[in-house]
């Protein structure tokens, strides 16, 4: 039998039930797994199974999954570690919908947690699941019960099945409502690597109008986080709550295998999540409080050094963080982040988002004499 596993997320990774898992169903056939998503690629690297999980592409777990299906695989498994079971039941049934085929697909979730699961999305599956569930402790749950759930009265007040919907579709300039499950008090909102707002309730709602976030019902609005992403698919964005990564971990430190003369500089814009392509550079530019936090994190294990430019705008989003040495952060008045990333990127990378310079402290000067020649206040942290 061959046998397609997609790993999401990086807390299944962590919890060591991943690699459980794999070599489980080592045992019922020939097994292939592939990362969905992106944040669990750290994760995966940290735990030293790049060579057992295949990290190489960024796809959505969607997409891993239609890839297996393509490939012939006679069966595909989810596996995940949501925050609770909702996230979790949430999570799965969304994705199962999002798959381009009928994919024959078992979700494994927060394996070795009270409220665990298996769920067979494929009901010829069901014999399978039952099998794994004992050997795993896990309770088997019903697809229809999750699939009732999602189109209860309770979601389809403020949301379709918590995707997006138009409410009013006599107005062109129409309003669309996406729902947010499992979401807690006091939690970032992300969406698409950006964080837009922090929750102030269990019960939160995305508000968009002609694709621009106008509202979060539960949850209080970061204007600077909706105005980066600009215009937005809000039925197909991702969306994540909480922490990046929950797990306070030790970062595996890989030894690099750089070899040019000269420096390679990169330049990143708040885009933590395309922060891997550039694991093999010298030093990478950083614009924004969070995107410089992830990015300074993920490129500590290539030893790759940061120039942060930052305004102290910062949400909490990995559980530590971890910076190479030779890294340097810019710390402006509130709002001058992207001003001077804009700056920098026009007068120093011509536009190009990796130049070639030949030293680094001399490229550190003229960063800094952008930032003086506007006369903005900054402090400096190394």
């Amino acid at each position: 039998m061959k046998i397609g596993v997609v790993v999401h997320g990086p807390e299944i990774v962590d919890s060591g039930y991943a690699e459980l898992i794999l070599n489980l169903l080592e045992e019922y056939g020939h097994v292939k797994a592939r990362l969905g998503g992106t944040m669990g690629r750290t994760a995966v690297l940290d735990a030293e199974l790049e060579n057992t999980i295949d990290i190489t592409k960024k796809r959505l777990p969607s997409e891993s999954i239609d890839k297996f299906a393509d490939e012939g695989s006679d069966v595909i498994f989810l596996i995940n570690y949501g925050k609770s079971e909702v996230t979790g039941h949430s999570f799965g049934f969304k994705v199962f919908r999002r798959c381009r085929k009928n994919p024959n697909l078992i979700q494994i979730e927060r394996p070795g947690d009270a409220d665990g699961s298996i769920i067979p999305w494929t009901v010829s599956l069901r014999t399978l699941a039952d099998n794994l569930s004992k050997r795993l402790n896990l309770k088997v749950i019903n697809p229809e019960k999750i699939r009732a759930k999602m189109f209860s009265k309770n979601y389809m007040d403020d949301s379709f099945n918590g995707d997006a919907y138009n409410r009013n579709n006599q107005n062109k300039s129409t309003r669309t409502y996406r729902k947010i499950a499992g979401v807690s008090p006091d939690e970032n909102i992300f969406l698409n690597g950006i964080v837009i707002g922090r929750s102030i309730s269990d019960e939160v709602t995305i508000v968009v109008k002609d694709g621009s976030i106008t509202e979060i019902i539960g949850g209080n609005l970061k204007r600077h986080g909706v105005e980066k992403l600009g215009k937005i698919d809000i039925e197909n964005s991702i969306i994540k709550t909480g922490l990046l990564r929950r797990a306070m971990v030790t970062p595996r430190v890989l030894e690099s295998t750089k070899r040019s003369v000269n420096f390679n500089v990169a330049f990143l814009n708040h885009a933590a999540e395309d922060i891997y392509k550039f694991r093999d550079v010298d030093m990478v530019v950083t614009v924004g409080d969070d995107t410089t936090l992830v990015a300074a994190d993920i490129l500590y294990r290539f030893k790759v050094p940061i120039i942060g430019i930052t305004d102290g705008d910062i949400d909490k989003v990995v559980e530590n963080g971890f910076k190479s040495t030779g890294s340097m952060i810019v710390e402006l008045e509130e709002g001058w982040d992207d001003l001077i990333g804009e700056k920098i990127f026009s007068k120093l990378f011509n536009g190009k988002e990796t130049i070639e310079i030949e030293n680094i402290e001399n490229f550190k000067k003229e960063i800094l004499q952008i930032v003086n020649n506007t006369g903005v206040q900054y402090t400096i942290k190394y």
